[in-house]
């Protein structure tokens, strides 16, 4: 992978390796979200998938997501559009909207020790779907 792909690459001219490198690994899309039935906004829960591991906030199963969890989506550039729910912080939108990577993100520190210590990862946050109860219970509103 090229140093600082994502400065001179556009998100189309990327490999697939260097797409999933922008991947920060905060957990933030993996949080269940709820459509408000009258208004149609999206609302946001703590209620994190049972494949998210809550400490690395890494899926526990990426390679069989899909058939595990069948709404598990594939974030893909040819549908970036269509995932208006992604966080605010998400590399792919921030580049997709032409701003730059956050100081804290895995690619420009190294390491994800910096997203933890910066609160953008979902780490001590959540609750599995399991232990969770009614959703309605969970609101939040510091992952959008």
């Amino acid at each position: 992978m090229q140093a600082d792909f994502w400065y001179t690459k556009s998100l189309e001219q990327m490999t697939d390796i260097e797409w999933e490198a922008l991947c920060d690994g905060c957990g933030k899309c993996c949080l269940n979200k709820l459509i408000d039935e009258d208004t149609d906004e999206l609302i946001h829960t703590n209620v994190a998938c049972e494949l998210l591991n809550t400490h690395s906030c890494a899926c526990s199963n990426y390679e069989n997501r899909f058939s595990i969890v069948p709404d598990c989506l594939k974030i893909t550039r040819d549908k970036l559009d269509d995932y208006f729910w992604l966080p605010s912080t998400c590399a792919y939108r921030l580049l997709a909207e032409g701003q730059s990577l956050p100081s804290w993100h895995p690619l420009r520190t190294g390491s994800k020790s910096a997203m933890h210590k910066a609160g953008q990862s979902v780490r001590g946050k959540v609750v599995p779907e399991s232990k969770a109860g009614a959703w309605e219970d969970h609101i939040i509103t510091w992952a959008g």
